[in-house]
């Protein structure tokens, strides 16, 4: 038996026990081996079944897996892909069930319930050519139905005098209303958009406010909660209880962030400025009471919901389906629910893209944000062909070679760490480290934080000849032959050593995708330091027990964070991870320089593979806007 085969064979992602077409797509990585195990319960608990039933389970199953809610046996055999990228086969070719009757042998089996008023008992539910894992079916029902209510709802009390003065002094009076049309008028950093999303955030119970990076969407949502506690007043109401929310520790952490340091400034009064400094922001996780020893698991649910006035929660492109439907079950009918984010970035780990699928009904809930103040020039240019899915306009945004933008156009095999054209890479990393540990010996932690931001290598994988671990091996190397003393003796902490935090920490205050730096306090005193709201956060660098140190980093742990200069490895254009969303949030994570190393034929596949998740959301959200 040739080692290719024996590793095949010892690879447990392959089922063993699967026969006829389930071996043949198990053995081709199409099917996880607990894809087929899921499936083969699934068929005991009916006692027995056929083999086309348990197929359309089994890829029911993997499509969770990969993100999907549901899995069309209609399209099936032609859009289904190996996870191993070298595994070539037509899969197409294959015995598949027919489809004129698969999806009727999927029907009158007792582990399908058909249609949406078929037995609430079952684990199946096929919606037309549709098959879904019944939960997942339940939470996209459960969606679109608390959508259409909140948009069809009577609308919230407000103030319209209050409401006009309070815009027009925190946007500017000559920007548009509700009616979301582009304007150029800019007070600071506000345009006309932001002032329209504040709006339809006061008058209405469910607003969703999308836009890129720097197009001033938290700057919308400081003033949005500034205007409900002026709306509170102005009724004779209690202030507000806000709640701000992200999926993520370092998300919400940077939510707080940005809306405390937005209120400093803010037009308002004195009380509702010190408001707003003082209201927190949790993962969902924390605002819904997650009760990991708990059946219901959310101490909030449809039965206790929360008792806030209005909900906000950022990077709702990180949001899941079940998450969603859990969210939605837990928010009041009467409170105001905000959500906020991009979904033309990476989507959630989970199934579905919740945010994609409600921003592309074209709902009149949803509120688009154009207009970038974070970056231009290359960079704006690069982010607007990638949104297009224009092929040919990427490259040729490449190849113009503007101030702001660098390709290194290397082959796929070659390694990009040892090549003569990454010279003043290196160079810029050498000198970046140099600063970090300067500033780091001498205990300015401020000063090496803020150096630790000036150039960030990011990577679609975390390992490989392009991933993350090997350039940052390289980089350690390059450090520790350039700089005297860096890293001395093998010491895992020493002065200037740049961390990423792969896990939460709550008790210390530190999230899974924080950057801090460790620096030299004096009398050999080491501290790790982390910015939270322009101060430091100082620990103990011992009591970290989830880090790795910075040089190279993941895109997914980098959404959400900013670099001055972003250098972006990409991965062979066979790679399954290399899509759209992935290259769109690479290159808007940099604010003034991006260096792209990786071939055009990486460009062009990573252009011409948008994320498309299966899900029929957006098809049950079609029908509510012209209700209302």
């Amino acid at each position: 038996m040739s080692a290719d085969i024996w590793a095949r064979a010892l690879d447990g992602r392959r089922s063993n026990c699967a026969t006829g077409i389930l071996r043949v797509l198990s053995d081709a990585t199409v099917l996880h081996s607990a894809d087929v195990a899921a499936a083969r319960n699934l068929i005991r608990l009916v006692g027995g079944g056929n083999e086309s039933v348990e197929l359309a389970a089994a890829l029911a199953v993997r499509g969770v897996r990969l993100g999907h809610v549901c899995v069309d046996l209609a399209t099936a055999a032609t859009t289904v892909a190996p996870d191993d990228e070298d595994f070539d086969v037509d899969l197409s070719a294959l015995a598949w069930p027919p489809q004129s009757t698969w999806a009727d042998l999927v029907a009158a089996s007792p582990l399908t319930a058909v249609g949406p008023d078929g037995p609430a008992d079952r684990p199946l539910r096929l919606i037309g050519t549709r098959l879904y894992l019944d939960r997942y079916w339940r939470h996209e029902r459960a969606i679109a139905a608390d959508v259409a209510a909140r948009l069809g709802g009577d609308a919230p009390r407000w103030n319209p005098e209050a409401l006009d003065e309070g815009l027009d002094r925190l946007f500017g009076a000559d920007a548009p209303g509700p009616e979301n049309t582009p304007s150029e008028s800019e007070t600071g950093r506000v345009d006309g958009r932001q002032r329209a999303a504040a709006q339809a955030a006061v008058q209405r119970l469910f607003t969703v406010i999308v836009g890129g990076p720097g197009t001033g969407k938290t700057t919308a949502v400081a003033r949005i909660v500034a205007l409900l506690y002026e709306q509170a007043a102005a009724l004779g109401d209690a202030p507000p209880r806000v709640a701000l929310a992200a999926p993520t520790g370092k998300a919400a952490a940077r939510l707080a962030e940005a809306v405390h340091d937005e209120a400093a400034g803010l037009d308002v009064d004195r009380s509702i400025r010190a408001a707003l400094a003082a209201t927190p922001a949790s993962t969902l996780h924390r605002l819904l009471g997650w009760q990991p020893g708990n059946r219901s698991r959310f101490r909030h649910d449809q039965n206790n919901q929360l008792p806030h006035n209005a909900v906000i929660v950022d990077e709702c492109s990180m949001v899941g389906l079940s998450m969603m439907a859990k969210l939605l079950a837990a928010v009041r009918p009467g409170c105001r629910l905000i959500l906020v984010g991009d979904p033309r970035q990476l989507a959630s780990v989970e199934a579905g893209a919740v945010l994609g699928d409600i921003a592309g009904t074209g709902l009149s809930a949803v509120v688009s944000l154009r207009q970038g103040h974070r970056y231009g020039g290359g960079i704006a240019r690069l982010a607007q062909t990638l949104e297009a899915g224009d092929a040919d306009g990427v490259v040729e945004a490449l190849k113009s070679s503007p101030a702001d933008v660098t390709w290194l156009n290397l082959e796929p095999d070659s390694d990009a760490t040892a090549s003569r054209e990454l010279a003043p890479i290196r160079h810029a990393v050498v000198e970046t480290a140099r600063r970090v540990v300067a500033a780091a010996r001498l205990g300015d932690g401020a000063a090496a934080l803020v150096a630790l931001r000036s150039v960030q290598v990011l990577c679609a994988h975390r390992r490989g000849p392009a991933g993350a671990a090997h350039w940052r091996n390289e980089i350690e190397r390059w450090l520790r032959s350039a700089i005297a003393g860096y890293g001395e003796a093998g010491d895992v902490w020493f002065a200037g050593r740049p961390l990423l935090v792969t896990e939460n920490d709550h008790a210390l205050g530190v999230y899974n995708g924080d950057t801090g730096v460790v620096i030299d306090e004096g009398a050999g005193r080491l501290r790790a330091v982390f910015e939270r709201r322009g101060e430091l956060l100082a620990v103990r660098p011992s009591r970290l027990a989830s880090v790795e140190s910075l040089y190279a980093m993941t895109i997914h742990k980098a959404q959400g964070s900013q670099f001055a200069h972003v250098v972006l490895q990409l991965p062979d254009p066979g790679s399954r991870v290399l899509t759209r969303e992935l290259l769109y949030t690479a290159v808007t994570r940099a604010q003034n320089q991006l260096t792209v190393v990786g071939s055009e034929a990486a460009v062009r596949a990573a252009v011409a593979r948008p994320v498309a998740r299966a899900s029929g959301l957006a098809e049950a959200l079609a029908g509510v806007s012209p209700a209302l």
